[in-house]
């Protein structure tokens, strides 16, 4: 048993999780595109070089920073989102990680990425592939 909201009995907490998903990608996507690109700036345009293992770099350590300190990126936070673990507790450093790393290795390997998609918009958590191993979901945040 969890301690995470029931999805029949308590919706509010994932109504419109998945566009909501969506909206935060697309604002953390902009903001690491822009950290990218202050570290090619300060790098003195050495790392355009390197520019694919930069973003990568860049990418998953906001992911890690931001979710370890709030349970939820930048682009979360906008869309009024967070994760919450099995207890139905924000995530810690070591949790954030590992969502992380999930995440990375689902975007690295293109049909895991269509699975978490599919399974965010039919699953009755809105949960993705990473969430359903790690048992993390996401929540509104004022429900």
């Amino acid at each position: 048993m969890t301690a995470l909201p029931d999805p029949d009995y308590q919706a509010e907490f994932y109504a419109s999780v998945p566009a909501k998903r969506l909206v935060a990608w697309v604002v953390d996507s902009l903001l690491i595109v822009m950290l990218s690109a202050a570290a090619v700036v300060a790098t003195a345009f050495v790392g355009l070089f390197v520019w694919p293992l930069l973003y990568l770099v860049v990418g998953f350590a906001y992911r890690v920073v931001t979710i370890a300190n709030g349970s939820a990126t930048w682009g979360m936070r906008f869309a009024g989102i967070e994760l919450r673990d099995t207890s139905g507790q924000r995530l810690d450093g070591a949790q954030a990680l590992l969502h992380t790393a999930g995440y990375t290795l689902s975007l690295a390997i293109p049909v895991l990425q269509v699975i978490s998609i599919v399974l965010m918009l039919t699953s009755a958590r809105g949960q993705g592939l990473t969430d359903h191993l790690l048992g993390t979901v996401m929540l509104n945040r004022r429900a």
